[in-house]
């Protein structure tokens, strides 16, 4: 029996985790020239695009050290990014070892900090891998510096290896048999396994990926969901190659896929522990949790008649996504959707993305929204993440709303333009950290919703794409939130409103309006567009009417004559206003999302 080495691989985006991954599989020789590409585990176009990991992968590597001694290394793949923490978590417990990487020309960065300690907490040995040394930017003496000052790692044993270039990969399999624990487990006591992840497939259900920490799993067995009791019949049990290898039974310290016949993967929980039904382990696993979605907005069709193609997009996309959740919903202004809840920002873009592009949906999202809790008169404590349902003012006694602690590494030559933007962001209670000369770490206390937003953008764009940026949601703390509500033409639009703090009403209400007034068509009468805050107008742009030249045809004579004339289309103009409609495009509600430079 090969040995078993259960390892995952941490780094910060971009610091080439994909690509060494890309370069173990070729080593192991699972592969030929022929069938390679670049990104090998990352499955979806998006992910090779944008070059971060979404859904993770998981491959069984045979590996022979250099002693003769056969071993199976079990690369359990994660996301690339803080929306998808617990997921990595999850792959994290079902591990005994992690390589992280650090960019020989980037040095340590904010996801790197924040996964070595998710590393340490699970207890896991930690080899220090540094990649692209063969940048001609790249700094290996300072980079071990920031390894030692910021990590509190030894930077001496840290592996020099080039992804790209195949440079170091022998010394980097070395180092994850030598130092990574052989896993332990006793494959007669009774079963417990870890889902660290999840994926459908269409013609077999639920695929469940699991690392087995006792006991043993066969086809045939029935098994039991431990988080809600649910039991399946096992069909299928296997290891992941480049593609499911069929295997007779998956043992104690063993990791492989499950397949039983799921039909949806929203009843496989990530995190949950799988046991016999027959002979029942006496406590789960410990640290599964539901996953909460922070990030709300709704989804219409751009048109009322795909409403029944939405509905069918979403259910098959929710077959591949466990983390989203949506209900029905409905707007005056644009008609019947759902609204959805996300892990974050990034999990909301790529969901737009994908359901564009895989599914064939043109949809608008509203701008998204967190969950605000509102304390009323009577005591009771309300949840909110729809501004439509926002309680009246009279009833609310206290309302409060998300901080996260942002950590932001910049190169100090940014220091001024961050604090400006983070100020301006309502950001709190600075905190700095000068891990090496030229570098530094911001911390700042920041309302989720000034975040959400567009944030990560303007950072990047100041910092010349240099800084990184990474956060936790800590707590909700009071402040003064109101309902932003937009008028067109008199008439509130639904789908516009917004919760903002009181202190940013005015630039949010201001930024909008500016937005409609260029997206929405010139009518034959003039349209105002305003914010309002109760029965208070604070901000307006109006759209002036098309006017014909009703005077064309004075040439000369007294000037009452063309008074008289503008009189009568001004009445006309008055009365159109009154009984005319206003066309709102579907771009309009794309237009007040756009980010800009403030």
């Amino acid at each position: 029996m090969p040995q078993i080495r259960n390892f995952s691989i941490i780094a910060h985006i971009d610091h080439g985790k994909s690509t060494l991954a890309d370069r173990l599989i070729q080593h192991a020789g699972l592969v030929t020239e022929r069938q390679f590409r670049d990104q090998i585990l990352d499955t979806m176009d998006l992910e090779r695009e944008r070059g971060i990991t979404i859904k993770s992968q998981t491959v069984t590597l045979p590996y022979t050290g250099k002693k003769g001694k056969e071993y199976d290394l079990n690369l359990i793949d994660t996301p690339g990014h803080v929306d998808f923490s617990y997921e990595v978590s999850r792959a994290l417990a079902s591990c005994e070892g992690v390589l992280l990487i650090v960019d020989a020309s980037q040095g340590v960065q904010a996801q790197t900090v924040a996964n070595l300690y998710m590393a340490m907490e699970h207890d896991l040995t930690i080899i220090p891998v540094i990649n692209k040394i063969d940048l001609p930017s790249a700094d290996v003496d300072q980079v071990k510096e920031q390894i030692e000052n910021e990590l509190g790692l030894d930077p001496e044993p840290s592996i020099l290896c080039s992804a790209k270039e195949g440079i170091g990969i022998e010394n980097v399999l070395e180092a994850i048999v030598e130092q990574i624990p052989a896993p332990t487990g006793n494959p007669h006591d009774p079963l417990t396994a870890l889902i660290f992840d999840a994926n459908y497939d269409p013609f077999r259900g639920t695929i469940i990926s699991c690392r087995v920490f006792d006991g043993t799993v066969r086809p045939g067995d029935i098994i039991r969901f431990m988080s809600n009791n649910a039991t399946y019949k096992v069909e299928e049990v296997g290891v992941f190659r480049l593609s499911r290898e069929p295997r007779k039974e998956l043992s104690a310290a063993s990791v492989g896929y499950i397949i039983s016949g799921i039909k949806t993967v929203s009843d496989t929980r990530i995190g949950d522990t799988i046991t016999l039904n027959s002979n029942p382990a006496a406590a789960p696993l410990p640290g599964f949790k539901e996953a909460k979605p922070m990030v709300f907005s709704s989804i219409y069709p751009v048109s009322s008649d795909d409403y029944t193609s939405l509905v069918e997009a979403l259910e098959k996309y929710k077959l591949n996504d466990s983390a989203l959740i949506y209900q029905k919903d409905s707007s005056a202004a644009l008609g019947q959707g759902f609204r959805c809840g996300f892990l974050g920002l990034l999990h909301l873009e790529i969901f737009q993305q994908r359901l564009e592009r895989e599914y064939g949906q043109a949809i608008i999202m509203t701008a998204p929204s967190v969950r605000y809790q509102f304390r009323l008169q009577d005591g009771k404590t309300i949840t909110i993440d729809n501004p439509q349902y926002y309680p009246d003012d009279a009833g609310i006694e206290s309302s409060f709303e998300p901080f996260i602690k942002a950590s932001i590494f910049i190169p100090e030559r940014y220091m001024g333009e961050v604090m400006k933007l983070c100020i301006a962001r309502r950001g709190v209670n600075p905190r700095f950290n000068y891990p090496t000369q030229g570098r530094v770490e911001v911390t700042f206390d920041m309302p989720l919703a000034e975040v959400i937003f567009d944030f990560y953008d303007r950072m990047k764009t100041i910092t010349q794409g240099y800084g990184s940026f990474d956060y936790d949601l800590i707590e909700y703390r009071e402040g003064d939130l109101v309902k932003l509500d937009i008028l067109v033409n008199s008439e509130k639009v639904d789908a516009l409103s917004l919760i903002v703090h009181r202190d940013r009403a005015r630039d949010w209400g201001v930024r909008v309006c500016d937005r409609l007034k260029e997206a929405i068509p010139r009518h034959q009468f003039k349209i105002a567009i305003q914010g309002a805050i109760g029965g208070k107008i604070i901000s307006r742009s109006t759209i002036p009417a098309f006017r014909k030249d009703v005077t064309a045809k004075c040439y000369g004579g007294d000037i009452t004559r063309k008074r008289k004339l503008l009189e009568k289309q001004k009445k006309g103009k008055k009365r159109m206003k009154m009984v005319g409609s206003v066309m709102i495009p579907q771009g309009a509600f794309v237009a007040v999302l756009k980010s800009d430079n403030e």
